[in-house]
């Protein structure tokens, strides 16, 4: 090899020496740097879809937990790529009924309201892409009082189930105490009307059966004569212990309530 060629093998190796210093000193130059103008969506579920523009390979995703982490009723959502990015522009959006307990970001972020949904919108340049909010859902008034009626009900049943047993019980203990009160229908009740035997057993016959008779029935019943049931019966008539009433060409005989 002569000596032109030495120098010349000397001049690339330094070349190549002084690129690779170059490249390690400064790797990635502004152009080649990451760059981002994204549309964060978070669900109530804590799914989180991200789309829009970027050149970054891993920041584009749909429908992933990998963001999200819940604990209680508290709800973590962190996106943080440690890669420099030139410049970065986002808007994320959060479930509805959501309330936010705090936010840190690189760059520079406001919070907004738009139908009701609370929006995080970022911006940075020269630096790491990163958002973090704690948030947490809130419930709504309906659905509160939709749980307050359910648990007030289930509260009632037992009490109303209570009460009606309570007052079917009181019901027939006064039934039962107001029949003991009755006087209980014997030919007893009426020895002070001076009654003759068969005017006893004519009544007695009436209570037994608790229906009306014709006098045919009571003839047959006491096997008296026809005669003495027709004057047995004037005489309780008299003594208005019972009464007749007219039913074809029979007479019901019935007993009058006192």
């Amino acid at each position: 090899m002569d000596l032109r060629n030495k120098y010349l093998l000397k001049f690339f190796l330094i070349i190549l020496i002084l690129s690779l210093f170059v490249f390690y000193i400064y790797p990635v130059s502004a152009d080649d740097k990451y760059y981002a103008d994204v549309n964060i969506e978070v669900d109530s579920s804590g799914f989180v879809t991200i789309e829009g523009v970027t050149n970054h390979p891993k920041l584009l995703v749909k429908n992933t937990e990998l963001y999200t982490l819940k604990k209680q009723s508290y709800w973590l959502l962190n996106i943080t790529k440690e890669e420099v990015f030139s410049d970065f522009v986002y808007v994320l959006s959060l479930p509805d009924d959501s309330s936010i307990n705090y936010v840190t970001a690189s760059g520079s972020f406001r919070i907004e309201t738009s139908n009701d949904k609370l929006l995080v919108k970022g911006f940075g340049e020269n630096e790491s892409f990163s958002v973090a909010v704690q948030y947490q859902l809130e419930k709504t008034a309906e659905s509160d009082n939709i749980l307050e009626s359910n648990l007030l009900f289930i509260f009632l049943i037992p009490i109303i189930i209570l009460v009606v047993i309570i007052v079917i019980l009181f019901f027939r203990k006064s039934k039962d105490i107001k029949k003991s009160q009755e006087p209980s229908l014997s030919v007893e009740v009426y020895n002070s009307k001076g009654l003759n035997q068969r005017q006893k057993d004519i009544m007695n016959l009436l209570i037994q059966r608790k229906i009306a008779l014709t006098q045919t029935d009571i003839q047959k019943e006491l096997k008296i004569p026809k005669a003495a049931v027709s004057r047995n019966i004037r005489g309780l008539e008299l003594r208005d212990l019972i009464e007749k009433e007219q039913s074809g060409m029979s007479n019901l005989i019935r007993l009058k309530k006192p």
